[in-house]
């Protein structure tokens, strides 16, 4: 009982730990579909399956439990805990069993099911957000109804309502996904980086601290929505290749401002720039597979999904455990291993498709890494995340 009051008191402990599971999970059953073993290979597409529970799952998991926690501080307003926060993990899990067993089941009724969490979730972030007059985070609260449109759209396709809908519904969902991790990081990593290059000393007053201009950051936000439309919906278009090939300078631009150099002593905030990084390097593979490359786009968008978003997702998920638990901001040696696991495995995957008649087995080296990399979360954390909040 103990251990379940602890998971009910914020929104980040059993939705951390319920997304590390998913993407072992998620991860595991696809690379068993990839050799037609278990569950996934019964599915129409397992493809489009891996990719769905990897957002939809995986990702809104974690979003859930980052946005259900911070909007208390954002707007002043009762954290969501206790019995409500009860019923939106039972509709994560809903969803997710559904979708595990969909190929035996009714579409609209495993539509029906899955789409339980993320409305709920609509309802639940937008109410205190909107109850505070929170102005500043309405954007929040429409990337947040963006998904949950997102994950109906993909069911009308994978129903067969509106055919092929659901691969174009999965491939916007990425980047709605990429502009949430623009958003967020742009107020946090500059933040975190200048708190503690003053905790150490490293910032002396008068040195100019890792800054956000509101010029800059909005023109990454719409470069980033310009690119995600573009890559959508013409993909082969050379002007999708120069948008992209800009996306990515002003996104490396953004992070050149943030002093990540600074921040190598510290593993738990230097990841948050290496995170980052994969970003600008996504946008110039992508631009890279529309100029006449044998590059394909699909493992371009890695880059982007299993880099900045994956990264990005483990990155935050070991800090904000840490620091909301009142526990010290510093990685232990094994959450350095993770992130070091999760960068080559990223890196294996990109370079794939140069390995020739390899490929299969970089995507599988690749995969293990990744299982690997969120094992090491849930291990190191699991006891972070069910017992009381440190003194």
């Amino acid at each position: 009982m103990q251990i379940i009051s602890e998971l009910l008191s914020y929104a980040f402990r059993p939705f951390f730990l319920l997304g590390a599971l998913s993407a072992i999970i998620v991860m595991a059953l696809w690379t068993m579909a990839l050799s037609a073993i278990g569950p996934v290979a019964l599915h129409v597409n397992p493809m489009l399956w891996h990719a769905h529970e990897m957002l939809f799952g995986f990702i809104m998991a974690v979003i859930a439990g980052f946005v259900m926690t911070a909007v208390a501080m954002w707007t002043g307003r009762i954290r969501l805990h206790g019995a409500p926060l009860g019923w939106l993990i039972a509709a994560w899990l809903a969803g997710r069993g559904a979708m595990m067993i969909a190929a035996l089941l009714p579409g609209l009724l495993v539509a029906a099911i899955d789409m339980l969490f993320p409305l709920l979730l609509v309802f639940l972030f937008s109410r205190e957000v909107l109850a505070a007059g929170s102005r500043r985070n309405y954007v929040i609260v429409g990337i947040v109804v963006a998904m949950a449109i997102l994950n109906l759209l993909y069911h009308a396709g994978a129903t067969g309502l509106l055919a092929g809908l659901d691969r174009t519904a999965l491939l916007l969902m990425i980047h709605v996904v990429l502009l949430l991790v623009t958003a967020i990081a742009g107020r946090i990593v500059p933040s975190f980086t200048a708190n503690w290059l003053r905790a150490q000393g490293h910032l002396p007053e008068g040195r100019q601290a890792p800054r956000s201009t509101t010029a800059i950051e909005a023109a990454t936000l719409a470069l980033t929505v310009v690119t995600g439309l573009a890559v959508t919906f013409a993909p082969l278009s050379p002007l999708t290749g120069v948008v992209a090939v800009v996306t990515a300078g002003i996104h490396g631009f953004r992070l050149s401002r943030w002093s990540g150099l600074a921040t190598l002593s510290e593993p738990l905030l230097l990841v948050l720039h290496v995170a980052y990084l994969w970003l600008p390097i996504g946008y110039l593979l992508i631009a890279w597979s529309v100029f006449g490359s044998v590059y394909p786009a699909s493992v371009a968008l890695h880059a982007l999904t299993m880099g900045g978003i994956g990264s990005m997702t483990l990155a935050m998920m070991t800090r904000v455990a840490l620091g909301h638990t009142g526990r010290p901001l510093h990685a232990a040696r094994l959450t350095v291993i993770a992130y070091i696991i999760l960068t080559l495995a990223i890196g294996i995957r990109l370079l794939g498709p140069l390995t020739g008649q390899q490929y299969m087995r970089t995507v599988e080296f690749a995969a293990g890494g990744w299982i690997l990399a969120f094992v090491i979360f849930v291990w190191v954390y699991w006891p972070i995340l069910t017992q009381p909040r440190a003194e």
